[in-house]
């Protein structure tokens, strides 16, 4: 598909996913999606309310009955046969992943693979997950344990990389035998209610994946339900603090994959090129808006001039524009309200003694329309400072200086966030030994890093808990029955 036709893709009628239903009225009302980059509104969308969500939860209790039902060999197959159809139709979900955030082609591009590559990964567990046979010492008995889907899983999806997180998300709640409420942001709906169509399409049982768009009611309708078992949330801090309190109302089981302050630790043998690359290309490719962004520059102080240059260099080749313009490499924040934020935090800063090295303002001309920003770079900023401490969300990166080994440790860790961190040296102790330091749930040495599906990914402190990923991811959507058999005669 070319780029002109990318950016001519019709969006889906704006409606609810609900089992084999598209309602396109609800009782929560209607949000409108306005594009980032040009700030244009798109045909109001029907938010859930109360009643919506319980048909939801009412529908995916249906398809956990009759996706559980299949053998697991079956759901492995219509697992891969979605995957198929993720690929099939990546452009179209490509154009709606743009339409919903604004990420430039160059990045939202990479979506539908990832998407599909988990969808394959976890249907190669579906058919592999097995119990333990557990020793006795009470007198003759047979013990054994088996791994059973938890039901209805409530998956509060982020908007910020729409479909990219399907396969660390919904692909093993799927594998596990799960029905899932899938409820992405009304900020980016249009891309995951594609993919629920094509839950459909692949055979899946109508009611398996469900997608309401919502705000804070059904958000808070879906966690107190009765019908949900478990609940998966990305996003904030603050909203998943409120989320896990009223989980914890109910006593039910949560997950929560949230914020990052991601340090960068570069020391004075790291090739500096690629070390200022991880964190330029994490404020420009998504704006900076993505968990896992290191927009926190911790540099030895004898190479910080030559780490400020060459981030200006860098950014020299930065274009912001159109996202679907293949030569764009950096888009618009997500809406007008993120920007006045975001150089609200830069103005901020600056009054607190940072120096501005690199852009700093919105983005005018013809441009000005959407919620761009230039991609910013401030030095001198103290540790204390909002900037240091806060998840920006945005194109802004914030260097810090450090003299010793122990200092730079000192200043990774002092966030109350803990999601990952990025240590650049050519010294393999020195790699080993301070990645063993890390307050953080990953750690990437001499590069970004990336998010496969057989990677464990979550947080420690504030960033939350739970793990995607790997058999770990498997198995948070899973739970454990033990079975007791006395062999005796008694």
């Amino acid at each position: 598909m070319t780029v002109t036709s990318l950016a001519t893709v019709s969006l889906p009628t704006p409606a609810l996913l609900i089992g084999a239903d598209r309602l396109t009225e609800s009782s929560g009302g209607v949000a409108v999606h306005h594009f980032p980059a040009t700030g244009l509104a798109d045909p109001p969308l029907p938010v859930a309310g109360v009643r919506e969500v319980d048909l939801a939860v009412a529908a995916a209790t249906e398809g956990a009955r009759a996706w559980g039902a299949l053998t697991p060999d079956r759901r492995r197959d219509a697992l891969l046969r979605l995957a198929d159809l993720v690929d099939e139709h990546a452009d179209e979900i490509i154009a709606l992943s743009i339409r919903d955030s604004g990420f430039p082609l160059r990045v939202a591009r990479l979506g539908p693979s990832r998407a599909s590559g988990g969808l394959r990964y976890y249907a190669g567990w579906a058919d592999k997950i097995i119990g333990d046979v557990v020793p006795t010492w009470f007198g003759p008995a047979f013990d054994y344990t088996v791994s059973e889907p938890l039901g209805v899983i409530a998956l509060f999806a982020t908007w910020n990389t729409p479909v990219y997180n399907i396969g660390l998300s919904v692909a093993p709640a799927l594998a596990a035998g799960n029905a899932v409420v899938l409820k992405p942001s009304e900020l980016a709906p249009y891309a995951y209610l594609r993919f629920g169509e094509l839950c459909l399409d692949a055979g899946l049982p109508p009611g398996t994946v469900n997608v309401v768009t919502g705000g804070a009611e059904a958000g808070t309708a879906l966690v107190r339900h009765p019908g949900v078992a478990k609940v998966h949330f990305t996003g904030g801090a603050e909203v998943g603090r409120r989320v896990a309190a009223l989980a914890a109302e109910h006593l039910k089981p949560i997950d929560l994959e949230l914020g990052g302050k991601s340090a960068n630790l570069v020391f004075p043998d790291a090739d500096l090129e690629r070390a200022v690359a991880v964190s330029v290309g994490g404020i420009v490719g998504g704006s900076g808006q993505t968990c896992i962004t290191a927009g926190r520059m911790i540099v030895h102080d004898s190479i910080l001039d030559e780490v400020v240059e060459l981030a200006r260099e860098q950014l020299r080749t930065c274009v912001i524009g159109d996202p679907f313009d293949p030569e764009t490499t950096m888009g618009p924040v997500i809406t007008e309200a993120a920007r006045t934020r975001i150089l609200g935090m830069v103005a901020r800063a600056q009054a607190q003694g940072a120096t501005l090295c690199a852009g700093g303002s919105a983005v005018g001309g013809d441009l000005a329309g959407g919620y761009f920003i230039e991609p910013t770079v401030l030095s001198g900023v103290r540790p204390d400072s909002e900037l240091a401490q806060t998840e920006v969300y945005g194109p802004v990166l914030g260097i810090l200086t450090f003299s010793t080994e122990d200092e730079a440790v000192a200043l990774a860790n002092d966030t109350p966030y803990g999601l990952s961190s990025y240590i650049q040296t050519k010294d393999l102790s020195r790699a080993h030994r301070v990645a063993a330091r890390m307050h953080t749930g990953s750690v990437y040495i001499n590069g970004r890093g990336g998010l496969g599906p057989g990677m464990p990914f979550g947080g420690y402190k504030e960033s939350g808990y739970g793990r995607l990923g790997g058999r770990e991811g498997l198995m948070a959507f899973m739970q454990t029955k033990n079975v007791w058999i006395a062999l005796d005669e008694s």
